[in-house]
């Protein structure tokens, strides 16, 4: 039987009908374009199909197209240069191995769930978004026959992600997950009745960015290794003690690998969560006094690292019944961040230019998309003319070069520029860290393409279901977020910008 809210339909393409296609409802319209590339041999990028409002977009939401059985669609579209599919033989989407789809769709591979390591698997996937850090994995040249765990979970990362990189299916990350748990003894743990007990995902991020920065060898020659150069902050952090005035402040440098966003009654976004982290009250020992007083502890970041963790303060212990609890509330969180805001006034002075120079630029390329837009819908042919658009764009991306900070410019692995782009959103469903689901969310390169890892099950996804990530019931939250410090041309360019 087909599959629940599944239905047949038909299509018309180049004086060819293809009848009783199955068509699934819940999945987004590239995946009926890639079974109509099986049987066609229309790419879906090539493939434009007539629907109500308009043509069938990637994303398109087919529950909201009102289709029903028999449903008629006209495609046009050429076909390339590929193997010509049976004409008679009609090609189901269950027909189709995973494999083939995924590589029709051009679809990444997830990570088979090894018994509630779901939580391993979102963090991995996450990560893998971060080039620098593939690459340096690729480096390492140790095995996996070390008396030392580090080093293992280390080459097993390495040659799981190459398995990643090779295959069309999903991949099961079993020795891998055997080199974790040797070294980190508490994902080994079980329940009563033998299975494998659910983990924090944010337990195992952190414990493997540290097992990294410990074991990769140097990104370049005389620098640090991937993770301390382009994952790893510095906070300045200043003691003032409120009672006693006179008592001096200490100002201490310190490493950071994440950012903490506090979720309390006050906080409705990220930056507001990440501010309260960043400004707390502690009690120590004065020396002054003789006794404990209270202090302000004030953090700002005087480096900003390329990529950018935060992590969605959620859980916390709740005695009486002995887990970590959820907090649900709704905290909303941007695709691009300005991070200027949490460094020390030092940095924000040379990231104030540059930041100003990037909206002139932004600016500058809108005006110049909406000019290419305009010329398209009046049938206007491309010249060699450089327009006054496209000057404006080179101008700005010369003015943007010249407002970077040499400093910043040499600290290789660090976001000179204090702007951020979304990459990677880990979630949680469930009400305690150690129970429920976790999925990762990541983009694809340098595309505006978004993949929902969800274990072995990978979808493409759109920003709007990203934006449903933000929490306030009992929905995928985000937990944690990776930001990577934003991409721009500063090269100019004739053709475009």
């Amino acid at each position: 039987m087909p599959p629940a809210n599944t239905i047949k339909v038909n299509v018309r393409w180049s004086g060819k009908k293809f009848d009783d296609i199955e068509l699934s409802l819940d999945e987004p319209g590239l995946v009926f374009k890639a079974q109509l590339f099986a049987l066609t041999g229309v790419e879906p990028d090539r493939q434009k199909i007539i629907v109500k409002g308009g043509m069938l977009k990637d994303e398109t939401d087919m529950n909201k197209l009102g289709l029903k059985n028999g449903h008629n669609f006209m495609m046009m579209g050429t076909a390339g240069e590929l193997p010509k599919a049976p004409e008679r033989k009609t090609l189901f989407m269950e027909d189709m191995t995973e494999a083939t789809l995924n590589k029709a769709l051009d679809i990444p591979v997830g990570l088979v769930n090894m018994g509630n390591t779901c939580y391993m698997n979102a963090t991995l996937q996450c990560l893998r978004v971060v080039p620098e850090l593939i690459q340096g994995l690729q480096k390492y040249s140790g095995g996996t026959d070390n008396l030392d765990t580090g080093s293992n979970v280390t080459a097993s990362l390495r040659d799981l992600y190459r398995q990643l990189n090779a295959s069309g299916n999903g991949v099961m990350p079993a020795a891998f997950l055997t080199y974790l748990r040797r070294a980190f003894p508490q994902f080994s743990q079980q329940g009563r009745d033998g299975v494998w007990a659910q983990q924090d995902a944010e337990e195992c991020w952190s414990q493997l960015i540290s097992t990294l920065k410990a074991k990769l060898p140097a990104h370049a020659e005389g620098q640090q290794n991937v993770v301390s150069q382009f994952m790893q902050g510095e906070f300045t952090t200043t003691l003032k003690c409120d009672e006693s005035p006179e008592e001096e402040a200490v100002v201490t440098k310190e490493q950071f690998a994440k950012l903490d966003c506090h979720i309390s009654k006050e906080v409705n976004y990220l930056h507001n969560g990440i501010l309260e982290s960043l400004d707390q009250k502690i009690e120590k020992n004065s020396a002054t006094l003789g006794r404990s007083a209270v202090y302000s502890k004030t953090q700002r970041i005087s480096r900003l690292p390329a990529y950018l963790t935060v992590n969605f303060v959620r859980f916390f212990w709740k005695q009486e019944e002995q887990v970590k609890a959820k907090i649900l509330r709704k905290v909303k969180f941007p695709f691009e961040l300005d991070a200027s805001q949490f460094c020390t006034t030092e940095l924000q002075g040379k990231l104030t230019n540059t930041k100003l120079k990037l909206r002139e630029l932004d600016t500058a390329e809108t005006a110049l998309k909406r000019r290419k837009r305009q010329d398209k819908e009046a049938g206007k042919m491309d010249t060699d003319e450089i327009s006054e658009e496209q000057k404006a764009v080179q101008e700005a991306q010369v003015a943007l070069q010249n407002s970077l900070d040499p400093e910043l410019v040499k600290d290789s692995g660090s976001n000179p520029s204090g702007q951020y782009e979304l990459a990677a959103v880990l979630t949680h469903i469930g009400r305690t860290a150690d129970s429920g689901h976790y999925i990762g969310w990541a983009k694809k390169g340098d595309t505006d393409d978004w993949y929902k890892y969800d274990d072995d099950k990978v979808s493409p996804v759109s920003k709007d279901d990203i934006l449903k990530l933000d929490g306030g019931g009992d929905f995928h939250v985000a937990y944690l977020a990776l930001y990577k410090a934003r991409s721009f041309d500063v090269s100019p360019s004739k053709s475009d910008a």
